[in-house]
């Protein structure tokens, strides 16, 4: 699925990055959209993209935390989900939830894959086991084309 992607993204520094094709192309990516209030987000995705992280070393996993609606939770309540108060994965704040839309998101968490040419693998809603499955059957199929 080629989708062209194009947003100004915020690290909780509060420096910009600019997420588009030409910045993400030549290493491949899991993308994490989440909310800091989405219990299935803090409870089972961020810990499932910090083990595909460590499962898969040549893979970078990105957390993007989309402000949907009139949300726009603070640096410190983002980091208060995580048990040392440090996130082990590098955060974005998606301030106008743009990215989200880009991609088309259903909800959080939704993940996207995507290979070495920014080019989108799957695009996957929850975080149950059937979404964990079909995020572990891409993972392999992509770590397998190289």
């Amino acid at each position: 699925m080629d989708i062209h992607f194009n947003s100004q993204l915020k690290t909780l520094e509060a420096n910009n990055f600019v997420f588009s094709k030409k910045s993400l192309a030549h290493k491949a990516y899991l993308l994490l959209f989440y909310h800091t209030q989405c219990l299935g987000c803090t409870g089972r995705a961020i810990p499932l993209a910090y083990q595909f992280q460590q499962d898969y070393p040549e893979l970078q996993v990105l957390l993007i935390h989309s402000n949907l609606g009139n949300s726009k939770p603070s640096t410190a309540e983002i980091l208060s989900v995580f048990i040392e108060g440090k996130s082990p994965l590098p955060i974005y704040i998606d301030e106008k939830a743009e990215l989200y839309h880009q991609f088309k998101c259903e909800g959080t968490p939704h993940w996207i894959l995507l290979n070495e040419a920014a080019e989108v693998q799957n695009s996957i809603f929850g975080s149950q086991a059937n979404a964990q499955n079909r995020l572990m059957y891409s993972l392999d199929q992509l770590s397998n084309v190289d």
